[in-house]
């Protein structure tokens, strides 16, 4: 490559870099609200409820109080909550006693759903909580464990700046409607189903 061609080229690229800084300062500015959002997580890929423990990081990083309400899989220990009860601004309930494959008892997976559901109401009341996980949250309501009359007031009562994170996979319409941001986690590949056995620190 010439020089004129490398000049060329890093012209290029500054031209189109220098237009998309335009776009994405432009949209920055324009964002003027300022408010607890909804977020929801589905899909059948794995990293539902990974990317909602991210944002658990992130607050438990600034201070800030978080909450997590782990439904259906509540049974078993995962790398997360072992670490992020270390610190006092974390609230961690297991909400479940395992998948519904292992407990096989329909009306005690409801029960535990149902009282992991008064705890977690009590966190959407809290407006000194910053964020709230409602992880497998989803399947309450597509097992019919709990109605979506019975979610969604706490939800849409809750305090102004609090910020709510649903993670499960087939999340209902209502859900995908009232929140501010959905992402959709795609399955391409996965280990398991290769053999390959839950792994510390990927998978729990």
């Amino acid at each position: 490559m010439t020089g004129a061609d490398k000049n060329a080229i890093n012209l290029r690229h500054k031209t189109r870099t220098a237009k998309h800084k335009q776009v994405v300062d432009k949209r920055i500015a324009a964002a003027k609200v300022d408010k607890g959002l909804l977020l929801v997580i589905t899909g059948n890929g794995k990293g539902k409820s990974s990317s909602a423990f991210g944002m658990v990081a992130r607050t438990l990083g600034y201070g800030l109080k978080a909450a997590v309400f782990q439904f259906i899989k509540g049974k078993e220990e995962v790398g997360e909550r072992a670490y992020f009860v270390r610190d006092p601004n974390m609230r961690w309930e297991r909400c479940g006693e395992g998948f519904t494959w292992e407990t096989q008892d329909r009306d005690r997976d409801i029960s535990a759903a149902r009282a992991g559901w008064e705890k977690a109401k009590e966190a959407l009341a809290d407006p000194t909580v910053h964020l709230v996980v409602l992880d497998e949250q989803t399947y309450l309501v597509n097992y019919r464990y709990l109605s979506l009359e019975e979610i969604m007031p706490a939800i849409e009562a809750r305090p102004a700046m609090q910020h709510v994170v649903i993670t499960g996979r087939a999340a209902h319409d209502v859900f995908v409607e009232a929140a501010d941001t959905v992402s959709a986690i795609r399955d391409v590949k996965h280990a398991f189903r290769a053999g390959v056995k839950a792994q510390q620190g990927i998978d729990l």
